[in-house]
């Protein structure tokens, strides 16, 4: 009883911390504007089974595709055997489900290699990371935390299927002797490989297994509430922000109503809008002119550094880094967060996401080629920050780089972005034919 009530308290206390820092994180995303994001449902399921649970941009590089697949499903699915653990912890009994017969021993079979999928795909990815050092795992935003944080992730793996496979052993062993309570139930064939290493010893075995199955539990009930503050968080918001993806193709920008509104009244003196409200601001300075898709985008980014390695303007040693966009822009939206909760309410703390996290170098340097917005495995749109940022500069501040303000003057005195008038507009089609 002591131990039931112990594991109680823990899944308890788990399971109450994991619903306060999910809430914190609802009320962050929801700092940002509104945003209709639920036309089209079929489509956008279909999205997201294609992307967040097929992984299908995953593919363009098959290796690390094919590992991530493996720790992926495998993570998962052996996370199911959590119920039974949870049902032994709270009831005393041991292996719940035995009554399923060929069945359970097919689904712990199965378990087993996953567990194996996982420790394999885990232990290659580490040494991607600390021995081969793939080039896009670094860079000035990927600081020591970024890095610690993926290689902490990556062993908590490791010693929990090393836990979930040698609990599997000294139970296996345990059935064999016939001892109490281990009930005769399940199929070993990877677990089995390691009976050998463990002592003969009744009383032995059962502390190994006793130890590996708290290892266990309390592990995952940590790592789910480790989530939160970790790039792994993707791994349950990859599928709501797949869903929500932009559907418009990806040259498509959004316009302003109320500039659309200004330049048909224009044309048509006799227009007369539907919405006439003024906006708060054009364009985005701080995360609240952001949508909550943006934000829920930062929150879900991977830091896999894809988006910042297909970059031309990053490739070619500019400032400007897309995966940077996204992780500020999360810091940010915690930052805000948590300084409305202090303070029952915004309070000015003097920064804003333009220019105290990203600068106007960065965003001057976007080509707005989409390349961050195809390479990105989960559909994340670093280009729509940019191009918010970039409007609030230009229509709030009125400061642009020389060129683009040349440009503005030609489109203004002649029409086009060319400063030729517009009587010698077609001058060029004679010389060249």
């Amino acid at each position: 009883m002591i131990s039931q009530l112990i594991f109680a308290i823990l899944l308890g206390s788990a399971l109450l911390l994991a619903t306060y820092n999910t809430r914190k994180i609802i009320q962050n995303i929801r700092l940002g504007r509104a945003e209709h994001r639920s036309a089209d449902p079929a489509r956008r399921l279909r999205i997201m089974l294609l992307v967040a649970f097929g992984q299908q941009k995953m593919f363009k590089r098959p290796f690390p595709a094919l590992l991530h697949l493996f720790v992926y499903l495998g993570f998962c699915i052996i996370n199911i055997e959590m119920l039974e653990i949870v049902i032994d912890g709270l009831l005393g009994t041991h292996r719940a489900f035995s009554g399923l017969g060929t069945f359970y021993s097919f689904l712990i079979g199965a378990f087993e290699w996953l567990a194996l999928s996982v420790l394999a795909g885990c232990v290659i990815f580490l040494a991607r990371r600390n021995l081969a050092r793939v080039r896009r795992f670094f860079g000035k935003e990927m600081t020591s935390w970024p890095r610690t944080d993926a290689n902490l992730i990556l062993i908590a793996e490791i010693l929990l299927m090393a836990a979930f496979l040698t609990m599997n052993a000294a139970d296996h062993k345990l059935q064999l002797l016939g001892v109490p309570h281990y009930t005769q139930a399940g199929a070993f064939p990877v677990s089995s490989w390691l009976m050998p290493l463990l002592p003969d010893g009744v009383s032995s075995l059962i502390g190994i297994e006793r130890f590996c199955w708290w290892f266990h539990i309390v592990g995952v009930l940590v790592f789910l509430n480790y989530l939160p503050y970790s790039k792994h968080l993707h791994i349950v918001l990859a599928f709501p922000n797949t869903y929500f993806s932009n559907l418009h193709p990806k040259g498509h920008f959004t316009n302003m109503d109320s500039v659309t509104n200004e330049v048909k009244a224009m044309l048509d003196p006799s227009y007369t809008p539907e919405n006439t409200a003024a906006p708060l601001r054009f364009g985005a300075k701080d995360i609240q002119d952001l949508t909550w898709k943006n934000l829920l985008e930062a929150y879900t980014c991977t830091e896999c550094g894809r988006c910042t390695s297909v970059c031309p303007a990053n490739i070619t040693g500019k400032l400007l880094s897309p995966r940077k966009i996204m992780m500020d822009t999360r810091d940010r939206t915690v930052e805000v967060g948590e300084n409305i909760r202090k303070n029952n309410g915004f309070k000015d703390d003097g920064k804003s996401l333009l220019d105290n996290y990203i600068t106007r170098e960065e965003i001057w340097a976007c080509t707005t080629c989409n390349a961050c917005v195809e390479a990105c495995p989960v559909n994340i749109n670093p280009l729509e920050i940019i191009m918010e940022l970039r409007r609030f500069a230009v229509m709030e501040e009125s400061q642009a780089p020389a060129t683009l303000n040349a440009m503005f003057s030609n489109v203004e005195n002649n029409g086009a972005p060319w400063k030729y008038a517009q009587a010698d507009r077609a001058n060029w089609v004679g010389r060249v034919s």
